[in-house]
């Protein structure tokens, strides 16, 4: 009775099975082809070959394991820095002569506060110099500590994969970016470069001078420049054509320039200039950043929801994940640097829920990246709920914008 259903299912899963076979044996066809002419040849031309072939094995699986060992990735890292524990803001004097007794306005303050020497260069580090005591040590910017960190991780203790030779062939000529394999750490690493970059223009523009009169500092300068190089640079390019510095030079080098600034900081030979209006324009560019970061995820998720098919989807999100996960870590460092401002205009509680927010962005880790429909019931979102973290972040850095500009 119901022998003619098995046979018609039979025959359309014979069907499959064989288109099955034959797509796979067209996509075979040139491997074996090559393998049974290798078969045919001598060992004068085996060898050569077996080893270029060896050669491209060990180097694609150098690249793979590159692309898949995230090492040191740590969501809570900002807790190996005990912000908390800090209690002077950055730049004032924790120790010396020139130590004030519950003193609670930054170096900057210090520095205004007296006059310097006649004669005396009008650089924010001559400034320093001049106008406090000598054995005087003030506090290192934590900003710039876990800037510093962050280019540490992802130039020192991981390969800068965006730059790599691997990354920049491809998947047979197609741009990585554009597969589902293989870019996510990339993309991560990009997300962290660009908080890096944000926060050195801001070092160099405000906090690392004083009101904007005085002289830049040569350090902070030096990292800017370093940090705004390309991303994608390798040893050797075509245009220019001829032999390069690589992109994770040029980083290591602003890693190198920002920690010297904080040692000279500690010296009280710089300036970081806490003030509230440097706050200010510093979470307004931060936000304004974000904001930037939102634009791009919700015209991915509204006109491309291919749900786990939209091999864009992963770059976007892993871009910004490694965005807030650099954020996470610099405004946690801004609250202590900034320790003043934000106890004396009560920010305290929406700075905690900030962080937590920030924190709770970063538990999102899907294994494969899904942009589906806002209203599907199939395949998840994963974008819009990385937007919608994006926004409450951003949301309550405008708010404490408008609080500190009242």
């Amino acid at each position: 009775m119901f022998d003619p259903i098995v046979a018609f299912f039979q025959r359309v899963f014979t069907a499959i099975g064989r288109g099955i076979g034959l797509a796979v044996a067209w996509l075979l066809w040139p491997f074996v082809a090559l393998g049974n002419w290798y078969r045919g040849r001598s060992w004068i031309i085996k060898g050569p070959i077996g080893l270029i072939l060896l050669c491209l094995v060990l180097f694609y699986a150098y690249f793979v394991w590159q692309t898949q060992a995230w090492t040191n990735f740590d969501p809570d890292y900002v807790d190996r820095y005990k912000l908390a524990d800090r209690r002077t803001p950055a730049g004032s004097p924790v120790s010396g002569p020139g130590t004030t007794t519950g003193q609670s306005g930054s170096a900057a303050d210090v520095n205004r506060a007296t006059v310097a020497p006649s004669g005396a260069d009008s650089t924010t580090e001559a400034l320093a110099v001049a106008e406090l005591p000598a054995g005087t040590v003030c506090q290192t910017s934590a900003v710039v500590e876990v800037a510093a960190d962050l280019i540490d991780l992802n130039v020192n203790q991981n390969a800068w994969i965006s730059s790599m030779l691997g990354y920049k062939l491809g998947f047979f000529g197609l741009d990585w970016d554009d597969t589902p394999w293989l870019d996510n750490k990339a993309s991560f690493q990009r997300g962290i470069n660009q908080a890096v970059r944000r926060t050195a223009v801001e070092l160099v523009d405000s906090l690392g001078r004083v009101r904007g009169t005085s002289g830049v500092n040569a350090d902070l300068q030096s990292a800017r420049g370093n940090i705004q190089f390309d991303e994608e640079t390798w040893y050797f390019g075509l245009n220019p054509f001829g032999p390069k510095t690589p992109t994770p030079s040029f980083y290591r080098s602003a890693m190198r320039d920002l920690r010297k600034f904080n040692v000279s900081l500690g010296k009280c030979e710089a300036i970081f200039d806490g003030r509230s209006d440097n706050m200010v324009e510093f979470l307004d560019r931060v936000a304004n950043d974000l904001g930037n970061t939102s634009a791009i995820i919700r015209e991915r998720s509204e006109f491309h929801n291919g749900g786990w098919f939209d091999t864009r989807a992963d770059d976007r999100f892993w871009f910004a994940f490694g965005q807030l996960y650099g954020y996470y870590g610099i405004l946690s460092a801004a609250g202590a640097d900034f320790e003043n401002v934000v106890t004396q205009r009560g920010l305290g509680p929406i700075y905690t829920e900030t962080m937590k927010q920030l924190r709770a962005a970063l538990r999102i880790q899907p294994l494969i990246i899904s942009n589906g429909r806002e209203d599907g019931w199939i395949m998840p979102t994963h974008l819009a709920t990385m937007g919608f973290y994006i926004l409450r972040v951003r949301s309550n850095l405008v708010e404490m914008r408008d609080i500190l500009a009242r």
